[in-house]
């Protein structure tokens, strides 16, 4: 079986949802039985353009312009070209943007399955010509794909509201087991105590509601005590990141912009308490890899959220400071404590084989 994916900026180790997503999901997959998969890179995100192929993933690199508002539409285009010339068994589309052009890969004789990570046109950060050529490629994706696959239920009935279609498959998003790591060089280096910090991670964009968090955090007893540490920067550099940097340094938050592997694993063995506090997400995989690391969590009740079935305590109302700050000065934990969460659903093994069962089912 001949795959090939776009959608995705690129893997690895770039930073997005549904990046994390590919560079988990498809080698599991070339384990499991396709014996060809090529991910389409955005060429302005990879660093190491002599890279050819990562756990048995090919990897190629199309041209993508530097503008947030072109990138995705022009580089998907080239995507769905070179997939026409290389004739691929299924062309997987991940998120709905580059699924504008769903519409041309049928017509190419492509069979196309969407992933639907999300409405991103939800996103504060799009204006409405953005969103109405986001809200576009959902159209299209639903309409020209042979399978459907959504990230939550959220969207799954969202999907059957909207455009009728209730053959969707319902695949979540997963986390790999936590890489414990005993080792506090890194924390440390950022004058973290183990224990003795809160931390969250993601991108410098409103909808991610770090400003508010902040705030909430700069007024609540508990940062007299815990450190706030924030992983994560923008893609773009745009006002609203350059003012939460700046609201960020003027209360002494820790910022330790885009980090991966050993960096990321110390964060999460030694923080006290995870907080997530967006007011959009699909199925944020940051959530997952916190309770992956058995965290104590507090998080915004939006849907995307409240799905993973956290206690009724620890959610509080998304964009509401009073909410969060109450939260944060009645919760209730120990620095080392640690929490059993169910993650049985959220099994990359498991995801890969459901994935490449929807890939044989139009096959």
């Amino acid at each position: 079986m001949k795959i090939m994916v776009m959608g995705t900026r690129g893997i690895p180790h770039i930073p997005g949802g549904v990046e994390t997503h590919c560079e988990h999901l498809y080698p599991r997959m070339i384990k499991g039985g396709a014996n060809s998969i090529t991910v389409i890179c955005r060429s302005n995100y990879v660093i190491d353009k002599s890279l050819r192929e990562y756990h048995g993933i090919k990897l190629k690199n199309i041209y993508s312009p530097k503008s947030k508002s072109f990138e995705a539409i022009v580089h998907s285009t080239l995507a769905v070209l070179h997939a026409a010339a290389k004739r691929p068994d299924v062309l997987h589309i991940h998120a709905i943007g580059p699924n504008l052009v769903a519409g041309l890969a049928r017509l190419l004789g492509l069979k196309v399955v969407m992933t639907h990570h999300g409405p991103d046109y939800k996103r504060m950060k799009w204006n409405g010509i953005a969103k109405f050529f986001l809200k576009t490629g959902e159209l299209m994706g639903v309409k020209f794909s042979k399978k459907v696959i959504v990230i939550s239920q959220e969207i799954k009935d969202h999907v059957a509201a909207t455009y009728g279609r209730n053959d969707c498959v319902l695949i979540p998003n997963g986390v790999d087991r936590p890489m414990i790591n005993d080792n506090t060089d890194y924390i440390e280096s950022l004058d973290l105590i183990k224990g003795q910090y809160i931390f969250t991670l993601g991108r410098f964009v409103p909808e991610k509601g770090f400003d508010y968090m902040i705030r909430a955090y700069a007024k609540s007893a508990i940062s007299k005590k815990y450190k706030l540490v924030i992983a994560g920067d923008a893609d773009h550099e745009s006002e609203y990141s350059l003012e939460l940097k700046a609201l960020a340094r003027k209360n002494n938050i820790v910022l330790t912009g885009f980090i991966k592997g050993e960096k990321l694993q110390q964060l999460f063995s030694h923080a006290a308490l995870f907080i997530i506090p967006s007011f959009y997400e699909g199925l944020p995989i940051a959530l997952l890899e916190a309770m992956s690391y058995r965290l104590p969590i507090l998080s915004s009740n939006i849907p995307a959220n409240t799905q993973v079935n956290l206690p009724g305590e620890n959610y509080f109302e998304v964009g509401n400071e009073t909410s969060l700050l109450s939260h944060l000065d009645n919760i209730s934990f120990t620095e080392n404590q640690r929490i059993d969460y169910d993650m049985r659903r959220y099994d990359w093994n498991l995801i890969a084989d459901e994935t490449l069962e929807v890939y044989k089912s139009i096959l």
